[in-house]
């Protein structure tokens, strides 16, 4: 059972999983696998369920424990966000990842969930603004609590096709490996490491991603199976450079189909060989992140509703069998445990949701904040309000305010009522509603208020109705948003020593998967984490 405590910092509630006291386990898992898969909404694990083969998502729901109510239950649903959850077990208020990229009120400007310019990759160029370090995640993870619980002798491992996706799951303690869209190359950086060891070496040196250079990705399933789908042509995407051979234009594309993700679990592989991962010589467990980044990529450009996003499903289910069938060969089926969810759902686009006759569409932020400005230097004087985005957050500018003699309370209250009269705009939240008012009790309320941190998150944040995004154009999906579109997403459970198989229909979060997994493992959980120990899905011990 859930209850509901008092923050005295900011007056306001929080639902807190009721904590499990830790159990005797039977014996740890030697590997611990969790895979998150990018923009992977429920709904579509379902819809496409009976099209799958025996091996992947079909081996996940009949041989594990399947949650039908999952959610990633804060309220700003993006990438960076969706992933500090899942392994840290807190929401964006404790561990202070508040969107992918947000504003530091120092400098006024925008940055990014994991950069760290102190550190570079390894091996390869680096921007500013690439994510190289987890100094921005301020919660510890279960990967960190396996390291202590064996004096770091655990080795635990990251991958992604993305920098957030990798840093973020691997913690403070662990290894992140990342896709590089400049070389088609996974590499780590310099918070973890100065140089690579000898296996990923030789891993590069094999340049496996080149050999999908021009190869076209087209449907691997009859035209009938995608009847339910929008549009009724079928595709054609090739993967090429204009340059005649790869190049950094072709391996940026790679990350916008299926092949990425075959990299990204053959990466996997190599890791698991080259650091041993399962069969620790010190006799303890290890864990594995891998986050599969192509199914967000395709989803925001063609929508979850589109042929292209069913068929990568379909084929990133039979690369989870053939990942499946490779641990149970090197690591043994009786020996590791895997757990799938996905760090966002997603909306369908704001085209296909009007041939429903659902209200949709885009909310442009560059005319929104300018028509903002506007209104507020003609309430209070041109000049008196600063303020900077990064939406749904808008930041004001303190120190301008009270040089001016505004009172911020005042301009919080003139710019949400402008913005509430807005084209697409449902809400807007204020520092001051977030610090001093109670919850309302309702379940948008309880995800915002999650999502709000008091030093990175903004002194507006506005949300838009259902089936609007903040956005410009006419094609291409997105989320972001607290609606169940957003929220819902897969939480599956595989190991037949600690995992009850079956379908579990009372409510769970991301969140969860933290403690459950710290449970199993006999460690602390993470020190921020809030979720429960799924006791249900759990076998007896």
């Amino acid at each position: 059972m859930r209850t509901s405590i008092a923050l005295a910092t900011c007056a306001t509630l929080f639902t807190l999983h009721a904590a499990a006291a830790p159990t005797a386990t039977p014996q740890q898992p030697k590997l611990v696998v969790v895979m998150a898969v990018d923009g992977l909404p429920q709904e579509q694990l379902l819809r496409y369920r009976g099209q799958f083969g025996e091996g992947g998502f079909q081996r996940l729901l009949t041989q594990g424990a399947m949650f039908a109510d999952a959610h990633q239950a804060h309220g700003t649903t993006v990438t960076a966000v969706g992933h500090a959850a899942i392994l840290t077990g807190a929401y964006p208020y404790q561990h202070g990842i508040v969107g992918n990229n947000w504003i530091d009120r120092a400098s006024g400007k925008s940055v990014y969930c994991t950069e760290d310019r102190r550190y570079q990759y390894v091996g390869e160029a680096t921007e500013p603004s690439d994510g190289t370090s987890p100094a921005k995640l301020r919660a510890d993870t279960l990967g960190d609590q396996l390291r202590y619980a064996t004096g770091n002798r655990a080795k635990v491992v990251a991958v992604s096709g993305k920098d957030r996706g990798a840093i973020l799951l691997a913690g403070k303690g662990g290894t992140a490996y990342m896709y590089m869209e400049g070389s088609g190359n996974f590499a780590s950086s310099t918070w973890y490491m100065q140089q690579h060891p000898a296996w990923v070496q030789r891993y590069q040196a094999g340049k496996p991603q080149d050999r999908y250079y021009g190869k076209t990705w087209r449907p691997m399933l009859a035209d009938a199976a995608y009847a339910m789908d929008a549009g009724d042509t079928p595709f054609a995407i090739s993967y090429f450079s204009e340059s005649g051979s790869p190049d950094a234009s072709y391996y940026k594309r790679l990350k916008e189909g299926p092949f990425v993700d075959e990299l990204t679990l053959e990466f996997a592989r190599a890791a698991i060989e080259g650091e041993n991962l399962g069969a620790n010589p010190a006799g303890v467990p290890d864990l594995l992140g891998v986050s599969l980044s192509a199914h967000d990529y395709v989803n925001h450009a063609h929508g979850p509703e589109s042929r292209m996003s069913h068929d990568h499903l379909q084929r990133l289910d039979r690369m989870l069998a053939g990942f499946f069938t490779y641990l149970d060969k090197r690591v043994g089926s009786d020996n590791y445990l895997v757990v799938l969810t996905a760090d966002h759902g997603f909306a369908n686009s704001a085209e296909f949701s009007q041939r429903q006759h659902i209200e949709a569409g885009r909310v442009d932020g560059k005319p929104l904040l300018n028509g903002l400005q506007r209104h507020l230097d003609a309430t209070f004087g041109a000049g008196k309000v600063a303020l900077t985005a990064s939406l749904p957050n808008i930041y004001l500018d303190e120190e301008a305010l009270a040089k001016a003699g505004v009172r911020r309370a005042d301009v919080e209250q003139a710019a949400t009522r402008w913005l509430r009269a807005q084209t697409g705009i449902a809400d807007v939240y204020t520092r001051s509603r977030f610090e001093e008012a109670g919850a309302t009790g309702t379940r948008i309320d309880l995800l915002l208020r999650r999502a709000w941190h008091r030093h990175e998150s903004g002194d507006l944040v506005v949300v838009p109705r259902p089936y609007w995004s903040f956005g410009s154009g006419n094609s291409g999906a997105t989320h972001g948003t607290p609606y169940a579109y957003d929220t819902s997403v897969p939480l599956l459970m595989m190991g037949k020593r600690w995992i009850a198989p079956g379908t579990y229909t009372g409510y769970a979060e991301v969140v969860d998967i933290a403690p459950t997994l710290a449970s199993i493992l006999g460690v602390r959980k993470p020190a921020a984490a809030e979720g429960r120990v799924l006791t249900e899905a759990l076998t007896r011990r």
